[in-house]
C-alpha cells in the first residue's frame, strides 16, 4: 500500500524555517502502532495522519504523533494541516481565497480560518478548543535551575513564576531573566527526572521579554524529552497555554490582547507564533486564538 503524504514548514514564510511538519493522507486503514512506526521513522516534532471525518460537517479527523506518543492536539500540526487541507481544495488559486477548515482532534473539533493569498505564504489562524488552565504545581527554581543548567537568579523576572498551565496539552512555564541565560539553557539529564519526575507538564517552555525582533512580545524555547523531542522550533499548543501565565501575572485589562512569540533562534529555525485572547471583567479569559504561516516543502508516498 502507498500513501501520499507532505511536508510543510509552519509558523514560518519562508522554507527551511519554523517547525517541519508531516502530513499522511488517506490514512483510515492504518492501526495506530504503524502510525506511532510512521511517526518514528519520519522523527518530526509531529506527523499528521488525516482520515475521514466522523462528523458530515467536518473537513477530516486527524491523528498526531511525536516520534514517541499520540497527542490531543498540538498548533503546529492543526495549522499546517488546516492549510495544506485548504490548498488541495482550492488549487492554486489566482485571486484571494479564505476557506474554513474542521478539524476533528482527540481534544474536540477545531475550527481553522485560512488565507491565501497569490504570491504569499497562506495564513491560518485557529481558536484554541480548550482554554487554559492550570495544571499543577511547578518545581523549584532551584530544582529548574539545575535541570536546564541555569542558576536560580536566572529564573523569575519581574513578578513572573514558574507555572504549570495547559490548554489540552499540560506545559511547565519558566520565566527566564535574559536572552544570554535562555541561549545558554539546555537539558541536564541527571537532574531533569529529579525536577519533573512522572509529571503531565514534563514539556518545559521557557520564555524570556528579551526578543531579537522589535515586534515580538516574548522570545520562547520548548524542551520536551519525554515526548521524543529534544527541543521544538515552535510550539502552538503551549503558546495556547502560555495566554494563562501571561494574563495571570501582567494582569490584562478586558478587551483583545495580541502577542508574538518568537521561537526556534537557537536550533536555526526561526519561529513565529501570532498569540491573540479575550480578557472578559474581573480577568477571566474568554478565547484564545493562535495564527502562523506554513509552506509546503515535499511530497511523496509512504510505502507500507
Amino acid at each position: 500500500m502507498q500513501l501520499k503524504f507532505y511536508t510543510l514548514d509552519v509558523f514560518t514564510e519562508t522554507r527551511f524555517g519554523g517547525n517541519p511538519l508531516a502530513v499522511v493522507m488517506n490514512a483510515d486503514a492504518l492501526p495506530t502502532g504503524l502510525m506511532q512506526e510512521i511517526a518514528r521513522e519520519l522523527n518530526l516534532s509531529e506527523t499528521v495522519f488525516v482520515q475521514k471525518a466522523q462528523n458530515p460537517a467536518a473537513s477530516a479527523r486527524i491523528r498526531i504523533f511525536t516520534p514517541t506518543v499520540e497527542l490531543p492536539f498540538a498548533g503546529h500540526p492543526t495549522i499546517g494541516t488546516g492549510i495544506l487541507l485548504a490548498q488541495l481544495r482550492t488549487g492554486n488559486p489566482a485571486a484571494d481565497q479564505d476557506a474554513l477548515v474542521v478539524l476533528e482532534e482527540t481534544i474536540g473539533a477545531v475550527r481553522v480560518g485560512v488565507r491565501l493569498r497569490p504570491g504569499k505564504a497562506p495564513y491560518a489562524e485557529f481558536d484554541a478548543p480548550k482554554l487554559p488552565e492550570q495544571a499543577g504545581e511547578a518545581p523549584s527554581s532551584e530544582r529548574l535551575a539545575a535541570a536546564l543548567g541555569l542558576t536560580p537568579s536566572e529564573i523569575g523576572f519581574a513578578n513572573h513564576r514558574p507555572t504549570q498551565w495547559s490548554a489540552g496539552v499540560p506545559f511547565t512555564f519558566v520565566p527566564v531573566a535574559s536572552m544570554a541565560a535562555i541561549g545558554r539553557a539546555e537539558i541536564v539529564s541527571t537532574h531533569w527526572a529529579t525536577a519533573f519526575g512522572s509529571s503531565r507538564a514534563g514539556k518545559v517552555y521557557l520564555y524570556t521579554r528579551d526578543t531579537v525582533h522589535t515586534t515580538s512580545s516574548f522570545h520562547a524555547r520548548m524542551f520536551g524529552p519525554a515526548a521524543g523531542v529534544a527541543e521544538d522550533p515552535a510550539t502552538g499548543s503551549a503558546a495556547a497555554a502560555f495566554a494563562g501565565a501571561v494574563n495571570e501575572f501582567d494582569q490584562l485589562p478586558a478587551g483583545t490582547h495580541k502577542r508574538n512569540i518568537e521561537q526556534g533562534f537557537e536550533m536555526g529555525r526561526p519561529s513565529l507564533i501570532a498569540l491573540s485572547f479575550e480578557v472578559a471583567a474581573r480577568g477571566k479569559l474568554e478565547a484564545v486564538r493562535i495564527g502562523g504561516s506554513a509552506v509546503r516543502v515535499t511530497e511523496g508516498q509512504i510505502e507500507i
